[in-house]
């Protein structure tokens, strides 16, 4: 089956065309995991953390030239990541897995939007609630793309300099989605991310609340070791090509490097050839 495909609009060169193989169908909770009904009760929303999670105003213009999508992903260019984001937890639903690492294999593919709108879209819908976390520490860009100010960053909290919930900002508009940006560029990136500290900070984000799904944007599988670091982390990941600009053998490269983790779907960006119809 080839991937659904949509005409050229205002997302023009990050336009996402969609995922292969399982056609689109209505999003559902996550089966509890076996034993859960032994397990102490998680928090069930985002909205209970024991201190308010910082609010950050966002200026809508702003968001509308990095093509971000407005809260609930309205707009008929929130069409496509709505399908993609059905597809998307579907295939995290079948593997019980709570988070997808989004990545692509060279840089300039669209990776970081596809993370932030894919984001917003499973945040409009009712049960479930996002956490949106830049681990691009090479080139972190999602508070610049929100135009946020970052006062405690990710990376500050895989030093052992910042808490976890010192740096968590939360969109104004963007009700049930958080983001954890990067403060800073970070040179031994992936030695940070190979680190217990890592490790104890993604299992508290992933454990905490029950309807969250996580939503890593890595840097280009390859242009650093980053992503193979976090790679034992990674329950899923969705993989961004950039049409015209991803060579076939980069992608193949990409595919062997990421063996071990689940490939949930590919999305093809800047797609110049409309397709208006499943195939």
């Amino acid at each position: 089956m080839k991937p659904i495909a949509f005409p050229r609009g205002k997302l023009t060169s990050a336009e996402p065309v969609a995922l292969p193989a399982e056609s689109a169908a209505q999003e559902r909770a996550p089966s509890p995991p076996e034993g859960a009904e032994h397990a102490p009760e998680l928090k069930p929303s985002l909205d209970t953390v024991s201190a308010p999670t910082r609010i950050a105003e966002v200026d809508p213009l702003r968001l509308e030239s990095e093509r971000i999508l407005a809260p609930g992903a309205a707009a008929p260019h929130g069409v496509p990541y709505k399908m993609i984001r059905t597809q998307v937890l579907r295939r995290l639903d079948k593997l019980g897995a709570s988070s997808v690492t989004v990545v692509g294999a060279t840089p300039n593919t669209g990776k970081t939007l596809t993370a932030i709108n894919l984001a917003i879209a499973i945040a409009a819908g009712r049960e479930r609630t996002v956490l949106l976390i830049d681990l691009d520490l090479r080139k972190p860009s999602i508070h610049r793309r929100f135009g946020i100010e970052v006062r405690v960053g990710i990376d500050d909290c895989l030093r052992g300099s910042g808490e976890l919930q010192d740096a968590l900002v939360r969109p104004r508009g963007y009700d049930r989605l958080v983001i954890l940006p990067a403060r800073e560029r970070a040179l031994d990136s992936s030695e940070l991310l190979s680190t217990q500290r890592a490790e104890e900070l993604i299992q508290e984000m992933r454990g905490r609340y029950r309807d969250r799904i996580l939503v890593f944007d890595l840097p280009p599988v390859l242009q650093a070791d980053d992503a193979l670091a976090f790679a034992r982390h990674a329950q899923a990941a969705l993989v961004v090509v950039g049409e015209g600009r991803t060579r076939r053998d980069d992608l193949v490269h990409t595919l062997e490097l990421l063996a071990d983790v689940p490939i949930i779907g590919t999305v093809l960006n800047g797609a110049r050839e409309p397709i208006n119809a499943y195939y």
